[in-house]
């Protein structure tokens, strides 16, 4: 059975940057392991990236969260620098997303699911918003495959919609992990 990681949006606006969080900070090491260890038991790793516009501001999401964050281009849009060199040299498949969800990842691995049986596993930021949005993505196209989201190499934007998140992943039948980093 093949095994998938997807790592989403690691980039240093969640990180250390315009909504960057000390959770955030904290879970950069695990995901890098976890980046390591996936790709020695060559299995694959796909990871999303959160891009915007300058104009994200007059977008809908712009107008809910009047932050400007992750504009193309931008050191905050990049992939922390630790996180984006593993994904280099793990050959990983990036996938910039315009949104929460990333409809390119969900086709990219239905197709992969049309070649042989998986796994998919989360990990990332934000758990409350991007995370549970592709798991859900995922769970919606690929209802058989096993999904599952490791909570101690996700943060949200606070504690409690981590927690929150975490609980909706769970209702809808994606595995919560904590600790297999």
């Amino acid at each position: 059975m093949k095994r998938i990681l997807v790592v989403v949006d690691m980039q240093n606006d969640f990180i250390d940057g315009a909504l960057g969080t000390a959770e955030a900070a904290g879970i950069v090491n695990k995901v890098i392991k976890k980046i390591h260890s996936y790709s020695d038991a060559g299995d694959l790793v796909y990871a999303t990236r959160d891009t915007h516009g300058e104009d994200y501001l007059e977008t809908s999401e712009g107008k809910y969260l009047p932050v400007k964050h992750c504009i193309k281009g931008t050191k905050g849009w990049e992939i922390h620098k630790e996180v984006e060199e593993a994904l280099r040299e793990r050959k990983a498949v990036i996938i910039d997303k315009p949104t929460f969800g990333s409809e390119e990842l969900v086709q990219k691995l239905w197709e992969e699911n049309q070649r042989d049986e998986m796994e998919i596993e989360l990990t990332g930021l934000c758990t409350d918003i991007c995370v549970v949005t592709n798991a859900l993505l995922l769970k919606t196209k690929l209802p058989e495959t096993k999904i599952s989201v490791d909570a101690s190499c996700c943060a949200g934007v606070t504690p409690k919609s981590h927690a929150a998140a975490l609980l909706t992943m769970e209702m809808c039948q994606i595995e919560r992990k904590e600790g297999k980093c």
